[in-house]
């Protein structure tokens, strides 16, 4: 199934929004974006300074990217951002949003791209990583799925017109 995303253009950019409900409790998804060995069973291995200004270190070892950025929003167990670029690189700001909803969580991701970038492909790499967080919250943890992201990046190019 590939995760539903809204597209706005603007200002140069590319705007990707997933709004979507995650089966577990908000201190359980926080732990997730926040704690590296919750994330690097959905994300990648890193490290991460949980606070304002704080440290944001991913490495994606099949890919070679390296990301090192710091905390540009922090509202603990309700708003993370950080930008999603390399050291002088474009900033791509990547924004999760959490709101309880009952025992789940409802949970926004909002992440921008300049606009002469694949928009598409970034954020199918982003719906399959939403896959592997909701299988790793339910504790069945999987590799990265190629069949997602080839879904939805067909999805998202149609969507977009590119």
């Amino acid at each position: 199934m590939v995760p539903a995303a809204e597209f706005e253009r603007g200002e140069g950019r590319v705007t990707a929004r997933f709004r979507l409900t995650l089966e577990s409790p908000l201190d359980s998804v926080w732990a997730a974006l926040t704690e590296p060995a919750r994330f690097a069973a959905w994300l990648t291995p890193g490290e991460i300074d949980p606070r304002p200004g704080g440290a944001v270190k991913l490495n994606f070892p099949d890919s070679g990217i390296v990301i090192d950025s710091s905390i540009s929003a922090f509202e603990p167990m309700r708003v993370l951002e950080y930008s999603w670029s390399r050291p002088g690189e474009p900033l791509r700001p990547l924004r999760f949003e959490l709101e309880p909803a009952g025992s789940a969580t409802a949970l926004i991701v909002t992440l921008a791209v300049p606009a002469e970038e694949d928009a598409a492909r970034t954020a199918a790499g982003w719906a399959a990583h939403l896959a592997m967080l909701a299988a790793a919250l339910a504790g069945a943890p999987i590799n990265f799925p190629f069949d997602v992201f080839k879904a939805a990046r067909e999805a998202y190019r149609a969507k977009l017109g590119a």
